[in-house]
């Protein structure tokens, strides 16, 4: 068999076509034999469009089934899939088609104005997909297209290192880096996470989760079909809606976000929750208090699990045993973790804090078109230096404890600072400024500008925001914008962004939970 990922899921589900794979909000209901006849359809359409085994397929669309659908097909045409985040602005989006050089670019139609220029100078063929809401009704020139071709396709041979897809995942100094993921990357962790979480063709699981990131694209959806079992499809996360969703589900992925704002919610309860079988978080750090309150209302414990981008998932709490708040778990079967000294990369001790490092099967190829920064990033070894520190206790639970680069996860998403500094920076009156994470209720953490005005420069905290808004996805706007004299620095001159973050970290603690 074919190491294709699809050729791997397709195994799974096998010749029981007529199981159910998707329910969806307007009352369609799709099939496996949906599956594979409509992923049959976009993986000819984009054939028919010249894309080759090994071309790169960046799409930027509405979470939906078509896109979903799409997914497969270029999985299925041997391409290579790079999803880009919807909020991305047009000059976001640039900088991707440039780097990742796309055979084909997909976009939502109501942006394809403002994006057919730079799809253009990229070198990159434009087309649209949307939703088919009625059979007389485009949902977009590549949905027209897959309607009109076949719905048979054979599956493109991928042997185990080729790459299935390109996630882009920024670092806090100098450009985005493309994460680059095998066939056998995404299909051997899906596996181990059916085995782990006890996947079974009976699970329904509910998807709240954006689709343009690793979490509900790779560890939802493919951990799904690899087990054969149904989903609950929604385009966004909403609280209602959700609960509505609930009686018909059996497990739920999340991030920390979602379960904060269902406590909230007086439809939460005991009664409620009582069939489901998993809840599980990811993405960011769930707070203990997160935790205890979710418990205490439910009776389920969130299991909570560790993975990033490069690496898709590396530690999971137990299915069966404590999931103890605060900890991402024990290393998945077939990882390899360990703790070491940052600086001389000797391995620590039990419960001494250092640099997480990780190996085995889902760890990334690396970075596209950066074979430098894929070298420092790996030790001679094989592993890959995450970035992130921790500790593993004597119990042998893994503790993130922080991180090495100045990363700020807020509502499940990644924001990088040096992203957000360059652009206020380029603002008339501001001098320097340092973006930094810290505390928040809801968003686990607050994007927090703190900036140094000119002298006598009138800029307001409305006016910085203002400016942003057309540069950055609204996920990187700062929370709040904090006008200091000077930052603080250490003797070599480099910002001291632990003296910010200690000086902020109460700022949102009296911030409302929506």
């Amino acid at each position: 068999m074919s190491d294709n990922l699809y050729d791997q899921l397709a195994a799974r589900f096998g010749q029981d076509l007529g199981r159910l794979f998707a329910s969806l909000p307007d009352g369609r209901r799709y099939l496996y034999r949906d599956v594979e006849e409509v992923s049959a359809r976009f993986a000819n359409a984009v054939v028919a469009l010249g894309v080759r085994p090994g071309d790169r397929v960046a799409v930027q669309v509405e979470k939906s089934i078509e896109a979903l659908m799409l997914y497969l097909g270029v999985i299925r045409a041997g391409a290579v899939f790079l999803p880009l985040n919807t909020a991305y602005t047009p000059a976001e989006v640039e900088y991707f088609l440039r780097d990742a050089e796309p055979r084909l670019f997909v976009c939502d139609p109501k942006r394809r104005d403002a994006l057919a220029a730079i799809a253009e100078t990229a070198g990159a063929r434009l087309e649209t997909l949307g939703v088919w809401t009625s059979p007389d009704t485009s949902a977009g020139t590549l949905a027209d297209r897959a309607l009109a071709a076949p719905p048979a396709f054979t599956t493109v041979d991928r042997g185990p290192d080729d790459l299935a897809a390109i996630l882009y995942t920024s670092g806090t100094t100098g450009r985005s880096k493309g994460a680059m993921l095998s066939h056998d990357n995404l299909a051997s962790n899906a596996k181990t996470l059916v085995d782990y979480w006890r996947f079974s063709p009976e699970d329904v699981l509910l998807h709240a989760l954006p689709i343009f990131h690793t979490h509900g694209l790779f560890t939802a959806t493919n951990t799904l079909m690899m087990a054969a079992g149904s989903m609950i499809l929604l385009p966004r996360f909403d609280a209602d809606q959700v609960l509505a969703a609930l009686p018909q589900a059996t497990v739920m992925m999340g991030v920390p976000t979602f379960y904060t704002r269902l406590l909230q919610h007086p439809g939460l309860t005991r009664e409620a929750t009582k069939h489901m079988r998993l809840f599980i978080s990811g993405s960011a750090p769930l707070l203990a208090e997160t935790h205890r309150e979710w418990q205490a209302r439910t009776g389920h414990a969130i299991l909570e699990r560790y993975g990033m981008t490069e690496t898709n998932m590396n530690t999971s709490n137990p299915y069966e045993g404590e999931r103890i708040a605060g900890t991402v778990g024990f290393p998945l079967p077939g990882v390899q973790l360990r703790i070491t000294d940052p600086e001389t990369g000797a391995p620590l001790a039990v419960d001494e804090i250092g640099m997480i490092e990780v190996k085995g099967p889902n760890v990334f190829k690396g970075y596209w078109r950066m074979p430098e920064k894929t070298k420092a990033e790996f030790r001679p070894d094989g592993f890959f230096i995450t970035g992130d520190l921790g500790k593993i206790d004597e119990r042998g639970y893994v503790h993130i404890v922080g991180r090495g680069k100045d990363l700020i996860i807020s509502g499940g998403f990644n924001v990088y600072p040096k992203e957000v500094e360059s652009e206020i920076d380029a603002l008339p009156g501001v001098v320097e400024s340092a973006v930094i994470g810290v505390p928040h209720p809801d968003f686990g953490e607050g994007v927090t500008a703190v900036v140094v005005k000119s002298p006598g420069a009138p800029l307001t905290e409305a006016e910085v925001l203002g400016a942003l808004e057309r540069r950055l996805a609204k996920f990187k706007l700062p929370k709040k914008v904090i006008f200091v004299d000077d930052l603080p620095r250490n003797a070599m001159g480099k910002v001291q962004k632990n003296i910010l973050r200690d000086t902020y970290q109460s700022l949102y603690a009296q911030v409302a939970r929506p």
